[in-house]
């Protein structure tokens, strides 16, 4: 069993979560999209990236690619779909997960490490964290803020689908702390079943000491699982 990282034209991610599957003992491997999903992936990554080159908006075109339908039914039937930055705009626009990517409230690209404050530990994505508890991985993205209605985010809250918010080293969620704007100063969420989930920052660029940090193989482990 192989978890899937599928390669759209424009990604450039796929090779560093290959190896960062391989790193925390999980096989993978880049699958071209228009080569279509292998039979029974143990998990799929949208990787990150600018996909189409982030034509019409971050996300939209490879959203709506032929191999997303056989993602979406590989989704129902329980295997973990990941997608991290360009992924996680692909995995909105793909009806993975409530809510959208837009243009930075900076408007610009924000490259750099960020705090996150674990807010679900009950998640294969957040298992090997406590709640509260903060870790840190790098952001890389123009179109990173995460856009939602205050009813829909409330529904977030209430059932618990949200992994991740941007705070400052101490917990704190503050405005500083949101790299982005992201509405609710959300990273990462889950999609109606907590093994689909999407997430800003990038976990697979964490998950070695001489990339300045570890705390992506947490989120990785989930393929283990």
């Amino acid at each position: 069993m192989t978890v899937a990282v599928i390669q759209f034209g424009g990604s450039n991610c796929d090779r560093d979560a290959v190896r960062a599957l391989d790193a925390v003992g999980v096989d993978a491997e880049r699958v071209w999209h228009e080569n279509g999903l292998p039979d029974d992936p143990s998990g799929i990554v949208l990787p990150g990236g600018f996909s189409y080159g982030d034509y019409l908006r971050a996300g939209a075109m490879a959203g709506r690619a032929p191999i997303v339908e056989a993602v979406r039914d590989a989704a129902r039937k329980g295997v973990p779909v990941l997608g991290i930055c360009n992924g996680a705009q692909v995995g909105c626009e793909a009806g993975l997960t409530p809510g959208a990517f837009t243009t930075n409230a900076s408007a610009r690209f924000q490259c750099e490490h960020v705090h996150l404050r674990v807010e679900n530990a009950e998640t294969p994505w957040t298992r090997a964290f406590e709640a509260r508890e903060v870790i840190s991985l790098p952001i890389a993205h123009g179109e990173g803020r995460f856009e939602i209605g205050e009813e829909e985010l409330a529904t977030l809250d209430d059932e618990d689908r949200i992994l991740f918010r941007y705070c400052d080293e101490d917990g704190n969620v503050t405005p500083a702390a949101n790299p982005n704007g992201s509405t609710g100063a959300v990273a990462g969420l889950c999609g109606e079943d907590e093994h689909v989930a999407v997430l800003m920052p990038h976990p697979e660029r964490a998950t070695l000491p001489e990339l300045g940090g570890t705390d992506g193989q947490g989120v990785l482990r989930a393929f283990a699982e």
